[in-house]
């Protein structure tokens, strides 16, 4: 893999990290107003933090333009400028902030030459981002379900980036297709965070590292050997070590 592909990631906060009506985040009138294209970008950002934070207190389907609008300090003219709509809002913030936590991620892979300590890197930015802004995990991961058909596709999508992780495991036995056990991985790890958000839990994301790690690397690399590479000690239970493809032909 070219690692060149990870290397950037730019210092950018997640949407809902910031309130939307931040006095700081004003917009000037008179002489001295910025340009027209400063000024979108600034409202459309505001929107962003507004919309998450909204959906994150009141759920996607009881949110409402007018709502999302009064958390942003924009009025509904703006926001129809921009958007064409709550959805058309909704998958714009997935996106983009979606697209922060993937960059974050791939910088903390990148920074490590060892696959497996690059996969808990990349794994415990992601989870420290989510957990330092609980309003942007509860909107991507709990209220994209809401959104319907667009929202499933927008989910679909994101989980079939973190495929890049793990362009580099080894072929498993037994004819096991890579792609499906990659995928089923990175499903396992979504649905894990998902129950932590969805129970309240948010701000112990970080705790899942090491669980998440392991359940990463030990498909690929077998239970003993993915333990060793990770300095966890699974004790003795020949169970730990029974599907080692490292040390059968199974």
């Amino acid at each position: 893999m070219d690692r060149n592909y990870f290397r950037s990631a730019e210092v950018i906060l997640l949407p809902g990290a910031r309130t939307g009506r931040d006095p700081a985040r004003s917009i000037k009138p008179g002489p001295r107003r910025l340009p027209a294209g400063v000024v979108a970008a600034t409202q459309r950002e505001r929107l962003l933090d507004g919309l998450v934070r909204t959906v994150a207190e009141r759920g996607y389907q009881h949110a409402t333009v007018s709502d999302i609008c009064r958390a942003a300090g924009v009025t509904r003219p703006v926001f129809y400028e921009l958007f064409s709509g709550k959805e058309d809002a909704f998958l714009a913030a997935h996106r983009y902030g979606t697209g922060v936590v993937i960059r974050r991620m791939a910088a903390a892979f990148a920074a490590e030459s060892d696959w497996c300590a690059g996969i808990r890197q990349a794994l415990g930015a992601m989870l420290q981002l989510l957990a330092g802004t609980p309003s942007f995990a509860t909107m991507a991961v709990i209220e994209i379900e809401s959104v319907g058909p667009a929202g499933r596709r927008e989910r679909d999508q994101l989980l079939t980036r973190f495929r890049v992780f793990f362009a580099d495991v080894p072929q498993l036995p037994g004819g096991v297709g890579v792609q499906e056990m990659v995928d089923a991985v990175v499903g396992g790890v979504y649905s894990a965070v998902y129950r932590r958000i969805d129970s309240g839990r948010t701000d112990q994301l970080p705790e899942l590292l090491t669980v998440l790690s392991m359940f990463c690397l030990a498909p690929f690399l077998g239970p003993a050997q993915a333990a060793a590479r990770l300095g966890v000690g699974i004790g003795e239970d020949p169970s730990c070590t029974r599907i080692d493809p490292a040390n059968t032909g199974q």
